[in-house]
């Protein structure tokens, strides 16, 4: 923007991501419908042209990534038509827990999964949270397992994403109680092999601690992974709206708690990035007046929300504008969809917007 001195911010764009080589784990995240998806999408295209593999992960339960590509992605890495290096998985929590519980079924001998469903129920009842943390395990167990240079994490809305950045907390509190209550848990899980035919309840409790041990183990190593700033970072989305800017400081101010590197905002849907609204009412009001008034009424409802765009814009840049990558992404006439457009559109990603005008 024309009222913006530049000169001292850091560079408009997520160049500073595709320079930084070490990094493994990119989370992109924000507030519901501003475009997290598209911007997964975009990143993992640039990032592909320099990585050898670069996977992308939706672990949004409202999956975007087969309508953004225009191709059918499963639960296992899909490769990408168009790249030669890269896939995309979309994830099912639910699908992931059924899938323990069946494992954990079939290793405690028992032909009746009731037992061990009874025991999940009173742990989620017990320690909220604890079965998505499980879930998450087991899908970084799976991403880990992959042979991929980078992976990016389309993330669900900011309260989901908030919550899996809790779950070594959550862990760290779920074991100290588990162990605790180990006798009531153990009581629990007799009752419930004796009313529905169970195994051998202390291998089943045992086999429950020991998952739970796995899990905690797993997710404070992963942990560890995603507050090292070499190899974790987190893409912060919005668009120029009073919401989403609020959510975007809720969203930073707890990657910070959480010891998570954030230093880049995508802020999408910017009308004319690089002019600002006096530079466009000018050449507006020398080449409108001939319109016919609907006309008109139409360019005075776009002036307006380039104002107020412009004012959310600059309030992004206040707050973040001396340590963050600010990159304006421009709204265009027609949907990002498929490979080509991702991966035209991408290219504003990386070529920072000129806010000279």
């Amino acid at each position: 923007m024309a009222d913006f001195d530049d000169s001292d911010l850091p560079e408009p764009s997520l160049k500073n991501i595709i320079d930084q080589e070490s990094l493994q784990w990119v989370f992109v995240g924000g507030k519901g419908g501003v475009g997290k998806t598209t911007t997964s999408c975009c990143l993992g295209a640039q990032l592909a042209k320099y990585r050898k593999k670069v996977l992308i992960v939706s672990t949004d339960p409202a999956h975007n990534l087969s309508d953004a590509f225009c191709q059918k992605i499963g639960r296992e890495p899909t490769p990408i038509n168009g790249f030669d290096n890269l896939s995309a998985m979309e994830i099912d929590a639910n699908d992931d827990m059924e899938k323990m519980q069946e494992s954990m079924v079939e290793s405690s001998g028992s032909e009746d999964d009731s037992g061990i469903n009874a025991l999940m129920a009173e742990l989620t009842s017990s320690i909220p949270g604890i079965d998505e943390a499980m879930s998450f395990s087991e899908l970084m167990k799976q991403v880990q397992s992959l042979d991929y240079d980078v992976v990016v994490f389309d993330t669900a809305p900011t309260g989901h994403t908030l919550r899996l950045l809790s779950f070594p907390t959550i862990l760290e509190k779920a074991l100290g109680k588990l162990m605790e209550l180990k006798d009531r848990f153990g009581g629990l899980i007799g009752q419930a092999s004796a009313m529905f035919g169970g195994g051998n309840p202390g291998q089943m409790q045992d086999m429950m601690l020991g998952r739970l041990e796995e899990t905690r183990s797993i997710i404070n190593k992963v942990n560890d992974a995603f507050q090292d700033p070499e190899l974790t970072t987190f893409v912060c989305v919005c668009i120029p709206e009073f919401l989403s800017i609020f959510e975007t400081e809720r969203l930073v101010q707890e990657l910070s708690k959480f010891g998570i590197d954030s230093h880049n905002i995508v802020v999408n849907q910017v009308l004319f990035p690089e002019k600002d609204a006096e530079e466009l009412g000018e050449w507006l009001a020398e080449n409108t007046a001939s319109l016919p008034k609907e006309a008109q009424e139409i360019c005075a409802k776009m002036m307006a929300r380039k104002k107020m765009q412009d004012k959310y814009i600059g309030q992004c840049f206040d707050l973040y504008g001396d340590d963050f990558n600010v990159t304006l992404m421009p709204l265009l006439d027609y949907e990002v969809r498929g490979v080509d457009k991702l991966k035209q559109f991408s290219e504003n990603l990386i070529d920072p917007i000129d806010l000279e005008g």
